[in-house]
């Protein structure tokens, strides 16, 4: 966890939940998993990055940050993993809901459980963004349907790392003809992440699919962060990594309104 990140559409980061197991081609080359020989240790890891751990000493975390911040959730995990209980999610949704000050975002390649939970959860947590990993159009055609049917405040997509062409239908971008009664409001994709990989055996990203994703989210309205092109493309430090066609993209859908007053919340009651 740490209070400041290398993640670019992030502030900080929230670890309560660490460790996961590959399930899609985008897991091929995870960096949480290289980070277990590194810093993964040094946040309470124990053993292989496949063994997936519950850290209760951590979920105090958000509360001692008093400016308000952008909090990735499990960024070293997926907290809706099958290892993690139902009871230890609850533990971090309560905290979510109790610090209202901050947006948090999860992001899972386990659409179903995520749908699952947050049924049960029965509410929805005004400052908490639900999002799917869709590193290619058959990712996307799996998780992004489901999360458009999970209850969420805000739904957003991570195509990245890209591996392949991502067409988002219309109906993904734009409102739906039936509303979510439970928020009174079109279920549709609220941003889109997208980057190329990084690191040892990053793999290709043509530019003509990130166009063509980018045209697509500007004619529908929709938000666009673009992270970069990958090391495959070109290194970090050239000043064209986090562009598209000389522009960069670091787009944000509006927050959650308690924060956009900038209105802080008594949390301690």
């Amino acid at each position: 966890m740490a209070d400041g990140t290398k993640i670019e559409w992030a502030t900080a980061t929230w670890s309560p939940i660490t460790g996961c197991t590959p399930v899609s081609a985008g897991c091929q080359n995870c960096y949480a998993s290289r980070m277990i020989g590194r810093g993964l240790p040094k946040m309470g890891h124990k053993g292989p990055f496949s063994s997936v751990q519950f850290h209760p000493d951590r979920l105090d975390q958000p509360l001692r940050w008093k400016k308000p911040r952008r909090i990735f959730v499990s960024s070293m995990g997926d907290l809706f993993h099958e290892d993690v209980l139902s009871s230890e999610i609850c533990e971090v949704y309560r905290m979510i809901k109790r610090c209202r000050r901050h947006t948090f975002m999860i992001l899972t390649k386990r659409q179903g459980r995520m749908k699952e939970f947050n049924d049960d959860f029965a509410e929805v947590l005004p400052n908490l963004y639900l999002g799917v990993t869709a590193e290619n159009q058959e990712m996307a055609d799996q998780r992004i349907p489901i999360l458009l049917q999970t209850q969420a405040a805000k739904r957003f997509v991570s195509v990245e790392p890209m591996l392949g062409p991502v067409d988002l239908p219309i109906e993904w971008l734009s409102p739906f003809k039936e509303t979510d009664p439970l928020l009174n409001r079109t279920p549709r994709l609220d941003w889109v992440i997208c980057g190329g990989e990084s690191g040892a055996g990053a793999r290709f990203m043509h530019p003509h699919w990130v166009d063509n994703l980018r045209d697509q989210c500007t004619e529908a309205g929709v938000p666009l962060f673009f992270k970069g092109w990958g090391t495959r493309m070109m290194k970090k430090s050239d000043p064209n990594y986090m562009k598209i066609d000389g522009r960069e993209w670091k787009e944000f859908p509006l927050g959650p309104p308690l924060v956009q007053r900038g209105e802080i919340p008594n949390e301690n009651r």
